[in-house]
């Protein structure tokens, strides 16, 4: 049976424009006091845009956390309070990839990194695909490129560790399933 945990406190470390970084204090059941850090996040999504073809278009950006690139579904945070993950997902989909979708699919919500954040992301599967202009606006996404490859050679890329991000092979591998 597991402990009952209580959430005593925290205390603000770092606030920025995107993420809260906190020192949080519990307790658990036998009433030991311990320490965490967590970063509050506002959430993010992520989009796999299914082209007719079988095609889906990712980017590559680069990540300076990991200083290289890394080719990726197109995402955000969802940094616009009280809009629905749906006009998230769409708006960033156009912004990064030039894309509108006729149709857009929740596949599911996932914890990305639940040791140390409460961020979550939102993955959506988009498909009869139109070309809109982008509207790109960190210094990130200007210098990003679009690639769009079938299906079947991303779950390879997937298989043999060419595709590390974790929304990105989240989502192909249910895309990938979907289309069985």
């Amino acid at each position: 049976m597991t402990p009952a945990f209580t959430k005593l406190g925290e205390v603000e470390l770092v606030h920025s424009k995107v993420f809260r970084v906190v020192r949080s204090r519990f307790t658990d059941g036998s009433g030991e006091e311990f320490e965490r850090t967590i970063v509050h996040h506002p959430g993010a999504v992520a989009v796999v845009p299914l082209h007719d073809d079988g095609t889906v278009t990712l980017v590559r950006q680069y990540r300076v956390a990991l200083e290289g690139e890394l080719l990726e579904l197109p995402a955000g945070t969802r940094d616009v309070a009280g809009e629905p993950e749906s006009l998230t997902a769409a708006r960033e989909l156009a912004e990064e990839a030039g894309l509108s979708a006729g149709r857009m699919e929740h596949l599911t919500t996932f914890h990305n990194a639940p040791g140390m954040s409460d961020e979550t992301i939102a993955l959506f599967l988009a498909r009869d695909l139109d070309e809109v202009p982008h509207d790109r606006q960190s210094v990130e996404e200007h210098a990003m490129t679009v690639e769009r490859l079938p299906l079947p050679v991303l779950v390879e890329m997937i298989d043999d560790g060419r595709l590390t991000d974790a929304k990105t092979i989240i989502g192909l591998t249910l895309a990938a399933r979907r289309l069985e």
